[in-house]
């Protein structure tokens, strides 16, 4: 997406991203930065927002273009927040309310994987996950939204997956809270037409971050095949698609196929593979 003197933002508004410590969320952070957008940045992991707000400063002071007339009002907020609590969102929306904020962008970016069948993972991570993907991404929008539909503008940025459309052993937890996440965004869009708000979904499928468990040389051929993606990539597709009020975007051909084709697959191949692979992610 180029950054044009229509869409920069002049750092009049701010973009509210979760899981910003590190990963995607660091390079949404960045990019909206040079789109204009003052930061706040939540994560659990206080040191890793400092080192990515200290990033993210030294870059919009060091821009020397015509943006530059307009770096000196950069704001960035860190917020070390645990999004597996209920009061999350409220405490999120507590302190941005404290400082006089307000969001023009929602990216519900936070997540976590858990690969391994659902009786053989622990009640704690079964409840995390189920917080972090699907409660609190919920409750942020019910907690921005409708200031955004009073000033008749906002973009909200929601992460399903790929995942949404794979109801399989050993990512059945994933899969449904993305499931989740498709489904009641698809519900807020509707909502919110007519009133200036847009909601986007980005379906990615592997993505090369950290929170995909292969070791570097898997990665490295699950690239070249074109199943996992760089995550600038991811980035820079799923924020053109918010800014453009898309209802969603999946990334890479191979994707779009399996989309497709994923659901089909017999529950008793799945079954069959389950139990004799299912093991190995018990660790993961």
């Amino acid at each position: 997406m180029k950054v044009t003197e229509k869409n920069f933002r002049s750092y009049r508004s701010f973009a509210l991203i979760t899981g910003a410590a590190g990963g995607m969320g660091a390079l949404y952070a960045e990019r909206l930065a040079m789109l204009g957008y003052n930061l706040v940045l939540v994560d659990i992991k206080e040191d890793g927002l400092e080192k990515v707000a200290a990033q993210v400063r030294e870059k919009v002071a060091s821009l020397n273009d015509w943006r530059a007339s307009s770096k000196d009002s950069f704001r960035v907020l860190t917020l070390a927040q645990d999004l597996s609590l209920m009061d999350a969102a409220e405490t999120i929306k507590a302190r941005t309310d404290a400082e006089g904020i307000e969001v023009e962008v929602l990216v519900n970016n936070a997540g976590m994987l858990i690969a391994s069948g659902i009786v053989r993972t622990n009640e704690r991570r079964l409840k995390l996950i189920m917080m972090v993907h699907c409660t609190t991404p919920m409750l942020l929008c019910r907690a921005y939204v409708p200031e955004m539909q009073a000033r008749h503008n906002g973009y909200v940025l929601n992460v399903s997956s790929l995942a949404a459309w794979m109801p399989w052993p050993c990512i059945g937890m994933y899969s449904g809270t993305k499931l989740f996440v498709r489904s009641f965004s698809r519900s807020l869009r509707i909502e919110c037409r007519k009133t200036g708000v847009s909601v986007t979904n980005a379906y990615f499928g592997a993505v090369d971050t950290p929170l995909v468990p292969l070791a570097p040389n898997l990665k490295k051929i699950a690239r070249s095949l074109g199943v996992m993606i760089k995550p600038e990539r991811a980035v820079e597709c799923a924020l053109d698609a918010t800014f453009k009020r898309r209802k969603g975007t999946m990334p890479g051909f191979i994707n779009k196929v399996a989309r497709v084709f994923c659901p089909i697959i017999p529950e008793n191949f799945l079954g069959w593979v389950f139990r004799k692979y299912g093991h190995i992610f018990d660790n993961i």
